[in-house]
């Protein structure tokens, strides 16, 4: 798997090596245009930043100490956790030093690779979410058959298939996007390298490769998300034969959590990435706006 990775990493870079000579580098306009609004917006961000390293990092670290917690879902959320923290740190310390800075410029090559991992990042999170509604409905529907249906060894099994699935989309969709020619405008209209506003930014040629990012999009975010709906469809049947109205209250609330960071991440998403490309231009600075949710 390990020389799979460094094949498909290497063809990668050979890729970007092609298209360095037309465009070196890329000038992202993220907040410019709001002026001295920008030092309101570092501390914002500089705070959502620490809330949610803090955050994340105390889930992980209490789920890690306290043996209760040994749990197929509190091993998901920790897995999801982890993931959110590094996707986050793909993005926010760039922005942070943008929002300050004369010179808000990327190279080409560092542009490939943040977008790389914020797509490993982010796709591994939207499957993980669809396994985490699995694991929900296994929790509820089958209690008696629950340790056998989400043992240890299937548990292993399903994060690193998420893991696995996530960053080898993100590969395709990175190198998609970066096979392109640029060599028009090299400013992007977004506080990080998105797909959306560095593919717009493409000379020629890229309706092809619009067509397989989207058809990936939906592949990312409606199949999971039809996933998790006939989880919770079940799940709630079930719960509506609980005869104990305590038994009911308490049911549903382990799936709450779960149901609130579906929605946001899900319909943030969706907004963003599965719509055609050409109505970008006019939406983008919702788009800047959307993103900053999840």
């Amino acid at each position: 798997l390990l020389q799979v990775y460094s094949l498909l990493f290497c063809i990668f870079l050979n890729v970007l090596a092609e298209n360095v000579t037309m465009v070196t580098e890329f000038l992202l306009l993220g907040f410019s245009s709001l002026g001295d609004i920008q030092l309101v917006l570092f501390v914002v961000f500089l705070f959502l930043y620490l809330a949610i390293l803090s955050g994340n990092v105390t889930i992980v670290s209490v789920i890690r100490l306290d043996k209760s917690l040994h749990t197929p879902m509190y091993f998901f959320l920790g897995i999801l956790s982890t993931s959110e923290t590094c996707y986050t740190f793909v993005i926010l310390p760039k922005m942070l030093v943008n929002l300050f800075s004369v010179a808000r410029t990327i190279s080409f090559n560092c542009c490939a690779i943040q977008m790389f991992f914020f797509l490993g990042f982010a796709i591994t999170n939207c499957l993980l979410l669809g396994v985490m509604g699995y694991d929900r409905y296994a929790a509820i529907c089958h209690p008696l058959h629950y340790t056998i249906l989400m043992s240890w060894r299937v548990c292993g099994q399903l994060a690193v298939t998420c893991i696995v699935s996530g960053f080898l989309i993100s590969l395709l969709g990175t190198t998609l996007v970066f096979s392109l020619p640029f060599c028009c405008s090299n400013k992007i209209n977004h506080y990080f390298c998105d797909i959306s506003p560095v593919i717009h930014l493409a000379y020629a040629g890229s309706d092809i490769n619009e067509l397989i990012i989207f058809i990936c999009g939906v592949l990312v975010l409606i199949v999971p998300l039809i996933f998790i709906c006939i989880s919770y469809g079940f799940i709630v049947s079930t719960i509506l034969r609980i005869p104990s109205v305590e038994g009911k209250r308490k049911a549903f609330s382990t799936c709450a959590s779960h149901l609130i960071v579906v929605i946001i991440h899900y319909g943030c998403a969706s907004f963003v990435y599965l719509r055609p490309s050409a109505k970008y231009i006019n939406i983008s600075g919702k788009d800047r706006l959307v993103t900053v949710n999840y």
